[in-house]
């Protein structure tokens, strides 16, 4: 029964069962090892059950999770969930202490973590380990994120568990959170390390070898828990196809994926530049925004200015759509449009008076309205997503991808603290697209215009991989097949090997694949001799890999569950030790078995604010002794650090945010000059010239006119000037401008315009610059 209370209930009021939060962080190569250890101390007079909820990367392999109370260790068991569920509340009524660990039923980026009996006085530890590949960024850094921020999930109306889903967390500003958190890494490579940087201060990098390929690094102490911890880590040379032969365990099965040696492959695929060169002319382009609440300010500001450039930068001959959705969704065109200078004026006018006003975050409905439109011949449909949000349906999302994953490719942005990376990952994976994540201070428009670039590549079919191995030894794929393949990506494949070979120790992989209708390959040759030291990681991702894609096909539409396929999760989830939606950590302290002594409270923790304009409010719920932990009553946010959590048991009535966040928009700044230059171009690639283009240019119309060469006519000039204003001043941004720029060399082209070195001299002399014609690509 929920006992409600008003006002916000801090500390001294209520003692908060976490104390503090350590997080260790061993990255190797683009592997990274996460361990992270919570301390607990019960200060009430009752015994104590708390639960958290909290976030994790969503392809992250949980492998170990084990509790310490007082002197007594006690290392969980994985089970399947039903049956461990069973287990933690016979602990609770027999009086045992027990901790229960599970994957939330519709996300996999969200585990829940219930601590039941927890004495008067007494304190525990609870360690939880996962493994998870790296992601490489744009600039080939590789990026780490500790998820600090569970946003609250907004669960589609009448869906599954939304029962429930009303049940928040409180919110309180970062600044009274009384738990600490510190944080190291230490990172190792085959090649040097040479940097690695943080939205976070960072203490220095330290190395701890003269060939620089081992280093360590902390985050600086005073680290305030609002925002999630990213590391990028620079390696020398990054691009570098590499493969980890990693030995079986003695203990399990030969035969078994555990039990057999497994392979993992890091594959940079590198396209000859002749294709590199060629941009599409065709495709049809479709732009999905979030405009919910949660996007307001700056970020749905950003997400127009980034509209205006990708529509600026489409080539002429395509087709293209805007959706935008919140708790509904609407669309600019009924279906897509011809790309041309009337449709894309109007498609701006209507983007620019976007606003963050459309409530909830319900992405499924324009999804399936937008898989409904028919394909256009030879336009090859391309995805945008845009969102800032989670949702309670991210399976049943990723999976409608999925099913039409052979109509097109679907690209992700992830914009923000909180974005889930299931969804964002999921949504390109499935999708055969590429995914990108937005944080802090990043300037959205470069990643989206890598994105943009990787669409107009030409789309990589017939993806086979083809082994060549000694005999006696046979290979099992466990990866599913390569659905996408982009310029200087890594594409990451898992394979089990079988039996032994007596002579050869030598193995060789071939990637191969259709580009523009040109065959291609990427090869590499590697040694059978397992690595040194790696442990068990490299199994456990396999395992992950393996059991996400059993999962998905578990789940295929219509939601009958195929039982012989839960099996098999099940099994490899136990086998493995890697959490699956389908079991759970258990772990029971059987030494101490008291009859519990007056109620069991459950606690709830609290997670820090995001947003200052949210007045923090909060409802008490005290819990009788706790009987079964369902994931669709959980609070659905938390706070810090893939792992932080914190305070009484509350939720927030969330007021209508739309009014309150309305009164924290800044004031509009001016305009970006470069933005303004990039919104006075036509479709066709060229400018005109005129008073608001000598304006971004900083002349009067007369300066502008005035060096023209008399034979030139205007827009020729005007366009020749707007190109070596970006080259003289915005070389800094090319990556956003370099697609619209090259589609007015090509109008430039077209117009077999004269006396173009002379405009470029002309052209120089009048802004101050000193630009090549060769450069600008005339």
């Amino acid at each position: 029964m929920m006992v409600s209370c008003c006002g916000l209930i801090t500390s001294q009021k209520e003692p908060v069962p976490l104390k503090s939060v350590e997080v260790e962080l061993e990255v190797k190569d683009h592997v990274a090892t996460v361990v992270s250890t919570l301390n607990y101390h019960n200060q009430e007079d009752k015994p104590l059950e708390a639960v958290f909820v909290f976030p994790l990367p969503g392809d992250a392999a949980v492998c170990h999770f084990s509790a310490t109370v007082g002197q007594t260790e006690i290392v969980a068991e994985v089970k399947e969930k039903q049956e461990a569920r069973e287990e933690y509340d016979d602990a609770l009524s027999s009086g045992q202490q027990a901790f229960l660990l599970e994957e939330s039923e519709q996300s996999p980026d969200v585990f829940s973590l219930s601590v039941g009996s927890l004495p008067p006085g007494e304190s525990a530890s609870i360690r939880l380990e996962y493994v998870t590949e790296l992601a490489v960024q744009a600039d080939e850094g590789l990026r780490f994120l500790l998820p600090a921020v569970l946003n609250p999930r907004y669960q589609p109306q009448g869906s599954v568990g939304s029962e429930g889903s009303n049940v928040q967390v409180t919110s309180v500003p970062a600044s009274l959170v009384p738990y600490t958190l510190s944080f190291s890494a230490r990172v190792s490579s085959p090649r040097p390390v040479s940097k690695v940087e943080s939205s976070s201060p960072l203490d220095p990098l330290q190395y701890l070898n003269t060939e620089q390929t081992q280093a360590t690094v902390k985050l600086a102490a005073g680290h305030k828990f609002d925002r999630d911890v990213e590391l990028l880590i620079y390696y020398k040379d990054a691009h570098q196809p590499s493969a980890v032969v990693e030995a079986g365990q003695a203990s399990s099965q030969p035969g078994s994926l555990m039990g057999d040696s497994v392979v993992m492959l890091s594959l940079y695929p590198e396209f000859p530049q002749a294709v590199m060169s060629s941009v599409a002319s065709s495709g049809e382009f479709v732009f999905l925004l979030d405009r919910s609440g949660s996007m307001h300010g700056e970020r749905i500001k950003n997400a127009r200015d980034t509209l205006l450039l990708l529509l600026k930068s489409l080539p002429l001959g395509c087709y293209f759509n805007i959706y935008s959705f919140g708790s509904s969704f609407e669309h600019i065109f009924p279906k897509s449009e011809d790309y041309n200078q009337k449709t894309m004026e109007e498609a701006l006018k209507k983007v620019e008076e976007m606003e963050a006003n459309l409530g909830g975050t319900e992405i499924l409905e324009p999804l399936k309205h937008i898989y409904r439109q028919p394909s256009i011949p030879s336009q090859p449909r391309q995805l945008f997503v845009f969102t800032d949000g989670e949702v309670g349906n991210t399976k049943e999302v990723i999976n409608l991808v999925k099913q039409n994953s052979a109509s097109h490719r679907c690209f992700s942005f992830g914009i923000g603290e909180g974005a889930s990376s299931a969804l964002i990952n999921g949504l390109a994976k499935e999708g055969g697209g590429h995914a990108q994540f937005i944080t802090g201070a990043d300037r959205m428009q470069p990643k989206v215009m890598q994105s943009l670039r990787f669409a107009l590549q030409p789309s990589v079919v017939d993806v086979s991989v083809k082994w060549d191995l000694p005999s006696g030894v046979s290979v099992t794929a466990l990866s599913p097949p390569i659905a996408a393949v982009f310029q200087g990506q890594r594409s990451l494949v898992y394979a089990q090997f079988t039996g032994q070979s007596s002579e050869a120790s030598e193995g060789c992989v071939t990637v191969a694949y259709s580009l523009a209708g040109h065959p291609s390959q990427t090869q590499l040759h590697f040694s059978l001799k397992p690595a040194e030291d790696s442990g068990l990681t490299v199994h456990r991702l396999a395992a992950r890999t393996v059991i996400r894609s059993l999962e998905m096909e578990v789940r295929e539409p219509g939601g009958q569950e195929d039982a012989g396929g839960k099996k098999k999760v099940v099994e490899l989830s136990v086998q493995s030790g890697v959490s699956s939606v389908f079991t759970a950590f258990i772990a029971v302290n059987k030494s101490n078995s008291e009859a519990i002594q007056g109620p069991l409270l459950r606690r709830t923790i609290p997670t820090p604010m995001m947003m200052a304009c949210m007045a923090p409010m909060a409802f008490c719920s005290m819990r009788m002794p706790v009987m079964s932990c369902d994931m669709a009553q959980l609070p659905q946010m938390s706070p810090m650090i893939g792992l932080a959590f914190g305070q009484t048991s509350c939720s927030m009535d969330m007021m209508d945010q739309s009014d309150t966040l309305e009164s924290c928009r800044p004031k509009q700044p001016p305009r970006d000059p470069l933005l303004q230059l990039v919104s006075l171009q036509k479709a066709s690639g060229c400018w005109l010239l005129d008073p608001h283009l000598a304006a971004v240019l900083g002349k009067t119309s007369e300066e502008v006119e005035k060096p023209k060469p008399a034979s030139v006519k205007q827009d020729v000039w005007a366009t020749i000037l707007a190109l070596i204003w970006l080259h003289g001043f915005k070389m800094d941004a090319q990556e956003e401008w370099e697609l619209l720029a090259m589609k007015a060399v090509s109008w430039l082209r077209a117009q077999k315009a004269s006396l173009v070195t002379e405009c470029v001299e002309a052209g120089n002399a009048l802004l101050g610059c000193n630009v090549q014609k060769d450069a600008v690509g005339l």
